[in-house]
């Protein structure tokens, strides 16, 4: 991946600059004892190797932090890209699904659309929301073999999607409920229980 390959690169400068800073150190000190010795008789001289010094670890250091904080504006980045490609396809699945029982029947391009989706899921979904959307899958492919919906059929899509909703929003948002004191099973559980009262 692009950011995986410049942040990779970015460790390597990372690397590179600490050892740089560690040889300045090191080579420094011992510069300097040398230095001392030549230059007791002018201290002006003194003060000026230690100004290079200063200045020779100042950027050293400055371009390390600078690298660091790239790396990190850079995963922060991509997962904010990731997030927001993960929703688009995640509220493109259930307008789907949302049209598909509003009307209350499948055509092949309904069909062909789904397939599609899956695609898309397949390239960002969690693995429990992958697993989640089989068990959906079956369920709509039984549902759905006449091409109409019954309200019974509906009801177990309806049920279907819910579990796969609690999986997706545990995808989503799941390290956020876990701040908030309530377990992924009490959300599904509340997911569920609004789903058949809302029937």
């Amino acid at each position: 991946m692009k950011n995986s390959g410049r942040i990779t690169q970015l460790r390597r400068q990372n690397l590179i600059y600490l050892l740089l800073s560690v040889l300045l150190v090191a080579g420094g000190y011992l510069w300097l004892r040398a230095a001392y010795a030549a230059a007791s008789k002018w201290p002006f001289t003194q003060e000026i190797l230690l100004v290079i010094l200063g200045i020779v670890a100042t950027i050293l250091i400055t371009a390390l932090l600078l690298n660091k904080q790239t790396e990190v504006e850079l995963e922060k980045e991509w997962s904010i890209k990731l997030a927001d490609l993960k929703t688009d396809i995640y509220m493109s699945l259930i307008n789907h699904i949302e049209h598909l029982l509003a009307t209350g029947k499948v055509t092949p391009e309904d069909k062909l659309r789904l397939r599609f989706l899956t695609h898309k899921l397949a390239l960002v979904a969690a693995p429990n929301v992958l697993e989640e959307y089989q068990r959906f899958i079956d369920v709509f492919n039984s549902a759905s073999s006449d091409n109409v919906f019954s309200d019974r059929e509906a009801g177990s899509i309806h049920e279907a999607l819910a579990r796969l909703t609690a999986e997706i929003r545990s995808d989503l948002v799941g390290e956020t409920d876990g701040m908030s004191g309530y377990t992924q099973a009490d959300i599904r559980a509340q997911i569920m229980e609004n789903t058949r009262q809302s029937a």
